[in-house]
């Protein structure tokens, strides 16, 4: 190991240190890459540090942050997910359980129109608590479940933590999206199964709502379900549709998503100036911290990969005694750890890029052994992080979720809190083993989508070839007509040479 490289990992461990200290992540990034790049690479780190943040700045993917976090703000505002949740709880009321399938279903429909974690299991918690106490529902059971459905958002789409990976893995967004979908739908069904048979088994732990707060009438029943689902349907067909039918980038996919929920919240008259005020400054901060954070471990990573480090890491790590499946399982312990102190943007952003070239190494053996094209083997690494990342927001001691909801629901401890996530934690690792072996959960859907594309792009051809040979006659007019055209020019051409003075012009 040169000297350069050992400087390189000391400065990640200082990094690791000074973040588990509580030092902010961004600055922290940003002066250790200037000060042990200064002593390791001299005047160069600082020219690096510039054209690594100009890079970054062209990046027209990350315009989508701000519009997707905008959007699911707005979506809340609008108090879409309240209406949703009436509509399936009024539906379901007579099921035993059926506050646990609201939850996961109303979470699960609600990650399509926004990604934000902190604000769907504050919202959930909000609407389902209070009736889930009320009726005698298990308080471990619950939180779990509120929790559980909350960080679905950071995996199906669209999902921001998508839009900020898509670009560290090299791979599409769109890609990334549609591997998210399969991973996303097989965990909540996962938490539908188990909560349903629990209380299924034993009905103390989830009874039917009460028949005194049901709601009996059909007429009213279906207007709750026309208001409560169909326009939050609308929307997520809107922008998520256009991505994965290839009509809109995620750009201008997210503009859509935006102005649709503005529209929406006008339309049920929840778009106040207090609101979007809130909106728009929740929307900033959240961003200025994803988009700073994004710089800053840019900086960071092109410092550590310049003084040699990455490559000192990828080759030791190629070089142990692991098959290649085993060397993914490692990886993803090593995130799953990294995902009980760190946040998301740090992960992906600092760490993910280190193991970045361990993964693409291994992405010929991985594609023969697993049957997936070597082009799916990325996209397919990507939805397993996304997997075990979504894991660690139910992992103490952060745990955010647990935070959340525990600001909004005082009866609730956090060790109540925190005993039923961890049945949860232990579906999401079986999802995890699951996708592992079948990575057809993820790729399938995404290689469908390409697939679709190019027999459209064959079609296009096809019929352009059909067109030119509709009309032969038109190709021997245009024939005649060109060499008519030639012999005016020769005779022209002669004209010049009789003339003298066309001679000099000429010239």
């Amino acid at each position: 190991m040169s000297g350069d490289a050992l400087l390189g990992l000391v400065m990640l461990i200082v990094m690791i240190g000074a973040i588990f200290i509580g030092f902010p992540i961004s600055f922290t990034l940003l002066f250790l890459a200037l000060t042990f790049g200064y002593f390791g690479l001299g005047h160069v780190v600082f020219d690096l540090a510039y054209f690594q943040t100009i890079g970054m700045m062209k990046e027209e993917l990350l315009a989508a942050v701000p519009l997707f976090i905008f959007m699911g703000f707005l979506t809340e505002q609008a108090g879409l997910m309240e209406r949703l949740f009436v509509a399936l709880r009024n539906i379901l009321a007579p099921i035993r359980g059926s506050l646990f399938a609201v939850v996961i279903l109303t979470a699960t429909i609600f990650a399509m129109a926004t990604g934000i974690v902190g604000a769907a299991v504050t919202v959930l918690g909000i609407m389902a608590s209070p009736i889930m106490i009320k009726t005698g529902y298990d308080g471990k059971l619950a939180a779990g479940a509120i929790t559980a459905g909350g960080t679905l958002g950071i995996l199906i789409p669209p999902s921001v933590m998508l839009i900020v990976m898509g670009p560290v893995l090299g791979v599409s967004v769109a890609d990334l999206y549609a591997a998210a979908f399969g991973p996303g739908f097989l965990l909540a069904g996962m938490y539908l199964v188990y909560l349903m048979t629990r209380a299924f088994i034993n009905p103390k732990l989830g009874p039917p709502v009460p028949k005194e707060e049901r709601i009996h009438s059909m007429a009213v029943m279906l207007k709750e379900v026309l208001v409560g689902v169909v326009p939050l349907v609308g929307l997520i067909a809107a922008a998520l549709g256009s991505i994965l039918a290839g009509l809109a980038t995620p750009t201008e996919a997210a503009g859509i998503g935006a102005l649709g929920a503005a529209l929406l919240a006008a339309a049920y008259r929840k778009l106040t100036y207090a609101g979007l005020k809130r909106a728009v400054l929740s929307t900033t901060a959240t961003s200025a911290m994803v988009l700073l954070l994004a710089t800053t471990s840019n900086i960071f990573g092109a410092v550590f990969a310049r003084m040699g480090s990455a490559n000192w890491i990828t080759e030791t790590m190629l070089a142990l005694p692991f098959s290649p499946v085993m060397m993914l399982v490692v990886v993803l312990v090593l995130i799953f750890l990294l995902g009980w102190p760190f946040e998301w943007p740090a992960i992906i952003l600092v760490f993910l890029p280190i193991f970045y070239p361990v993964m693409d190494a291994l992405k010929p053996q991985l594609s023969q052994s697993m049957g997936i094209p070597v082009d799916m083997v990325m996209v397919w690494f990507g939805a397993l992080v996304a997997v075990t990342l979504q894991t660690a927001f139910l992992s103490p001691p952060v745990a955010m979720s647990a935070y959340y909801l525990r600001q909004v629901v005082k009866e609730w401890s956090l060790a109540t809190i925190y005993k039923g996530m961890m049945e949860f934690m232990i579906l999401q690792c079986i999802a995890i083993g699951l996708i592992v072996i079948f990575p057809q959960i993820a790729t399938s859907f995404p290689e469908q989508l390409q697939a679709e594309s190019r027999a459209v792009k064959t079609e296009e051809v096809d019929d352009s070839m059909n067109r030119l040979e509709a009309d032969p006659l038109k190709g021997a007019q245009d024939e005649a007509e060109g060499k008519d055209g030639e012999e005016e020019g020769g005779e022209a051409e002669k004209d010049l040479e009789q003339d003298p003075m066309s001679k000099k012009s000429k010239k």
